[in-house]
């Protein structure tokens, strides 16, 4: 091991194998004749802080999942993953309520379950003894088995329920600790959990009894989740999210720091299609070293997390994935270049003076824009106070026949999420007592949601 950091990463290494020999992760046994094991190997990564300073050097022995057996090393693989509306409605809500909060990260959180089936892994790189032959017979779960969300996921799980805390059917992934007329909305992102209250006494006692089941890192006020900045302006009542580091790595990352900004997401008019992918090998090769994937990837993060605004060019560009073009390419770019002059753009959330409707939508929706096989697009809004918690740009299933039948989908699209946010919101304490007010710009659909007077049509 050499380099700049090589002492951080070496007591890293140290330090990731302390853990597991205090932890039981595994024994060290001769491999059976009949058996096979898994491979294992080493990854190394520096955990940032929202500033991009280093806050920790981490190593991790991870599984190679790839060459696991279904029936033999794994079973059942599906863990609940925290949905991203449900990130930013409790952000509105700590914003509208001025809630407190924190955050608290569980140390090496898949090695704290207990494994399923028998698994023999391969010893680590630098870590080997008594020969080749002899491997890891595993007692826990560990990082790169196809199980471990799952296995983790389901600790914890007992383990709330064992604090007797509520797990809301509307996701999985938020739980509800409430003692003495205190409430807690414990929203967890694998082994990320956040805390959502108004009572710091409540905080302390949450966090010092899941310290009994886990081994903690306290990690303070949030001011840094999954990527986003949150800032607050407590007196106001006002909570932002903002990713500006994020863009500003991945522009670096794409080589596009010094790029010039531009005023739209994508240009006017643009019309992209599969007829523009490559036709010919020579093409397909010119394109093999372009991170146009990679690229896509990073846009749909944002626009799934705090970019709404760039929701539409990125739902466009992910079509092309399989076969991207130098054109598809330059759209990329693109919506890279809008960014960059968009990085001080956040998310507001707050209270509505204005109205006393809790949360309102608005869906949209073009007609056989999609000129590779003429479906349409669904857009919808949902707003909770002043600023959205829900946004979907997304390609409709079906091929529509007219304006109105394309609008009346996005209709059901936004419907859902009403039906989805009111389940929600019940499950979270809220009383949602009125009808929601879903919004549509067209007369014709709307007459038909009202009566069936123009079913020719649809």
């Amino acid at each position: 091991m050499s380099g700049p950091h090589a002492e951080q990463w070496k007591e890293a290494a140290l330090e990731e194998m302390n853990v597991h020999h205090s932890n039981g992760t595994w024994d060290l046994v001769e491999l059976p004749s009949e058996e096979k094991a898994i491979g294992s190997k080493w990854v190394f990564w520096i955990k940032r802080n929202a500033n991009s300073s280093i806050e920790q050097f981490k190593a991790c022995i991870v599984a190679k999942e790839f060459s696991q057996r279904p029936g033999f090393d794994y079973l059942e693989t599906y863990a609940s993953t925290l949905h991203s509306a449900t990130i930013q409605l409790i952000l509105a809500l700590a914003a509208i309520e001025d809630l407190h909060l924190h955050s608290v990260d569980i140390s090496h959180a898949f090695v704290q379950s207990d494994i399923d089936t028998v698994v023999y892994v391969r010893q680590a790189d630098g870590f080997q003894v008594n020969g080749p032959n002899w491997v890891w017979t595993l007692n826990k779960s560990l990082y790169g088995l196809k199980q471990s969300p799952r296995l983790f996921g389901r600790k914890f799980a007992e383990v709330m329920h064992l604090m007797a805390r509520i797990q809301l059917h509307s996701d999985p992934c938020i739980y509800i600790w409430e003692k003495d007329g205190v409430k807690i909305f414990v929203p967890v992102f694998v082994d990320d959990i956040t805390l959502a209250l108004k009572s710091a006494e409540a905080q302390d006692a949450f966090v010092a009894e899941l310290a009994t089941h886990f081994k903690l890192r306290d990690l303070g006020p949030t001011s840094f989740l999954l990527e986003i900045e949150i800032t607050r302006n407590r007196p106001k009542r006002r909570l932002y999210l903002s990713q500006c580091q994020y863009i500003v790595n991945k522009l670096a990352e794409f080589e596009m720091t010094n790029c010039k900004p531009v005023g739209t997401p994508m240009t006017p008019g643009l019309q992209l299609s599969k007829e523009d992918s490559p036709k010919t090998q020579e093409k397909v090769e010119a394109m093999r070293n372009i991170p146009y994937i990679n690229a896509v990837g990073s846009l749909l993060y944002l626009a799934t997390m705090s970019r709404p605004d760039i929701a539409y060019i990125a739902g466009v560009l992910v079509r092309f994935n399989s076969n991207p073009s130098m054109a598809h390419w330059k759209a990329d770019k693109h919506a890279f270049h809008y960014l960059k002059g968009t990085l001080n753009m956040k998310l507001e959330y707050g209270p509505d003076e204005d109205t006393e409707e809790l949360f309102v939508a608005f869906c949209d929706a073009d007609h056989g824009e999609n000129p590779d096989n003429r479906k349409s697009t669904s857009r919808v809004l949902v707003k909770i106070g002043r600023r959205a918690v829900i946004w979907i740009s997304k390609l409709q299933s079906i091929v529509t026949l007219s304006t109105t039948e394309a609008e009346h989908v996005a209709g059901v699209v936004g419907r859902k999420e009403i039906c989805w946010l009111r389940n929600m919101m019940l499950e979270l304490g809220y009383k949602v007592m009125e009808p929601s007010q879903l919004w549509i710009d067209n007369q014709l659909s709307m007459s038909v949601a009202k009566n069936p007077e123009h079913h020719v049509e649809l």
